[in-house]
């Protein structure tokens, strides 16, 4: 049996595994007592046998291909229909856009509370305190020491999915869906193919801006990341600008990436945008404006035409790998 008053994860799967915003919130997770997971969709007890190298020493798992088949809600009215069996204290949800989804829904239904974009979570006794930015330098620290159900939207990279193997116990489970779970049904999924590293887990990043001025002149950026062995990003301006997809958009409504270099090219450096990004170990960037918000935080600045300044860049990279 799954102990109740638990810390619990809503797992997300793909084909069987977990995905690594999941992981990362599992091995948080387990450093804060009993730690939970609960994996939904006809795989999901192949993606239960993972859990437990993460820390996990629980999971909930309802195999019912209607996860798979429709939207949202039959994931909401399942754990509506846990959390009131088993009255978990937090439930911790990756902002990915289905997380997302999953989560506010879920809000509503218990009309209850949810913080989003959090980064860190700690345990001081039956209560808990959760980090969130709010802005570009300030933090919020948020006590949580209501009754009932926390739960919280992490962002991605928040924390290091660490190995910790532990003994998982799997529990089977059939939740009670309304056929208002079922009215709206997924007939077709489209996934876009990449030649390169996906932009979450890209050890170097290289965005573009407005400042690069056309849809065109992303193609430097593109050169460049390819050079690297990196992905390409977005600020908000290019992507409403439809010079890039939305995938590509890295900010607070978007990607929060954790690379070992980021190079903003024409992007001035919006709260938004630099709360996607901030956390790359090292920041280069290529502006004009000298008073460009992002050099503030850029651990290299390079103030002049970045559509100048980019093919410099590229052959010198490009020499040096033909060394």
């Amino acid at each position: 049996m799954v102990a109740e008053h638990a810390v619990w994860v809503y797992g997300e799967a793909r084909d069987g595994r977990l995905t690594p915003s999941t992981r990362e919130l599992i091995s948080r997770a387990a450093t804060l007592g009993s730690a939970t997971v609960v994996l939904l969709g006809v795989r999901a007890e192949e993606a239960a046998e993972n859990a437990g190298r993460h820390g996990t020493t629980a999971a909930l798992v309802d195999p019912n291909p209607a996860y798979d088949q429709h939207l949202t809600t039959p994931a909401v009215e399942a754990l509506c229909y846990l959390i009131r069996e088993r009255r978990p204290h937090v439930l911790m949800f990756g902002a990915s856009y289905h997380g997302r989804d999953v989560a506010s829904r879920l809000a509503a239904r218990l009309d209850c509370g949810i913080i989003a974009n959090a980064t860190e979570i700690e345990r001081s006794g039956e209560d808990y305190r959760v980090t969130a930015p709010w802005g570009e330098r300030t933090i919020a620290t948020c006590e949580l020491t209501f009754p009932g159900v926390r739960l919280v939207l992490f962002r991605s990279k928040a924390f290091s999915a660490e190995e910790k193997p532990s003994r998982c116990e799997v529990e089977e489970f059939q939740a009670p869906l309304s056929a208002e779970a079922k009215a709206v049904r997924i007939v077709e999924t489209a996934e876009e193919e990449s030649g390169g590293p996906s932009l979450s887990d890209a050890g170097v990043v290289v965005s573009g801006g407005r400042g690069l001025g056309d849809a065109e002149s992303f193609r430097k950026v593109e050169e460049l990341a390819q050079l690297l062995g990196g992905a390409v990003g977005a600020s908000r301006g290019a992507v409403d600008a439809g010079w890039r997809p939305a995938a590509d958009l890295v900010g607070q409504s978007g990607t929060t990436v954790k690379p070992s270099v980021y190079i903003a090219c024409g992007i001035s450096g919006a709260v938004q945008h630099m709360t996607g990004m901030k956390n790359a170990k090292v920041i280069v960037a290529i502006n004009r404006d000298p008073d460009a918000p992002i050099f503030r935080s850029a651990d290299l600045g390079i103030i002049g035409d970045v559509n100048k300044i980019l093919p410099q860049l590229i052959e010198e990279v490009r020499r040096r790998k033909e060394w």
